[in-house]
């Protein structure tokens, strides 16, 4: 194997993944943020490696899964630009997208790859933008500098770069004449900006959103979220205080709550114990059943 099908290799491969075969051209694609239509990108053919491509076996929940392809984005112009990736499904593309906000270690974090490839796999388009511009916190930092960098977060800034990629999959979705109608999956960090941002979705872009653990959630936007949210957390995560989450359910129509005992920060994504590792298969398959009842079946009746 090359060094350049390792690297996509340990991209795409989960801890119950077996890859069977991966190729990648040369060159990794960088699209120009002038480049207004990737529509391509969403119905893309079988042989195709824009970025790369990976058939893999998966366990059986996930057999669906063969083929997903992946994409290296800029969106946006001049100062205004992100980063991001889309991951795409490409036998079982259901035409459905799902915006992905990562926790605080980035959109580049295996962990998020990890997830979002995962979700991909079950048919759906996923988009993760880098919400940090190219300064995620590292695992290797030392705490002690963890609220200056935190503050330096603008969230007004990140703000509108959640509204410019929400605006990318409206137009793009759109030009390719598939679901106008998008999910919302948000961790740690994430979580807390997913709140806010259906909080403010006064054009209902939103059918739903997860919520894995958020942090930083002001309970009173929840009295403005007009679409059902799935939280998913643990009772033993002082970040994310089970009260403020039963205070949300209640205040949002069609709300779920999934409280795992014993369970801290962060177990659902990056799993530390083989109890973890259980508890995570099973918060994946509450979040998967959710996105298909309140993602894909809500589309369908909009549209009906």
């Amino acid at each position: 194997m090359t060094a350049s099908a390792s690297a996509v290799v340990s991209f795409v491969a989960s801890r119950r993944i077996n890859v069977l075969t991966a190729s990648l051209p040369q060159s990794s694609l960088s699209l120009s943020p002038r480049r207004r239509n990737y529509a391509s990108l969403l119905n893309v053919p079988r042989d195709a490696s824009k970025l790369f491509c990976a058939q893999v076996k998966v366990s059986d929940e996930d057999e669906a899964c063969e083929l997903v392809n992946g994409h290296d984005l800029i969106i946006g112009e001049g100062e205004d630009t992100i980063h991001a990736y889309l991951l795409t499904a490409v036998k079982n593309n259901n035409g459905a997208g799902v915006l992905l906000l990562s926790d605080i270690f980035g959109f580049e974090d295996s962990s998020t790859r990890d997830f979002a490839y995962r979700v991909a796999c079950n048919g759906f388009n996923v988009l993760v933008p880098d919400l940090f511009r190219g300064n995620p916190w590292g695992k290797d930092r030392p705490k002690s500098d963890f609220d200056e960098w935190i503050q330096a977060q603008s969230p007004l800034r990140v703000s509108k770069d959640i509204d410019l990629c929400t605006k990318w999959l409206i137009d793009e979705f759109k030009s390719a004449g598939i679901s106008e109608k998008f999910g919302l999956i948000g961790f740690c960090f994430g979580g807390g900006r997913l709140i806010e941002t259906l909080a403010r979705d006064t054009n209902s872009n939103f059918l739903t959103g997860i919520c894995f653990y958020g942090t930083r959630m002001d309970p009173s936007w929840s009295n403005q979220i007009q679409v059902p949210v799935l939280f998913i957390s643990g009772d033993n995560d002082p970040l994310c205080p089970v009260n403020v989450l039963e205070e949300m359910e209640r205040n949002i129509k069609g709300t779920k709550l999934v409280v795992y005992s014993g369970r801290g920060h962060g177990f659902a994504h990056r799993p530390e114990s083989q109890e973890e590792d259980k508890d995570a298969e099973d918060a994946f398959g509450v979040a998967r059943h959710w996105l298909q009842e309140k993602l894909l079946a809500s589309a369908v009746q909009s549209v009906v």
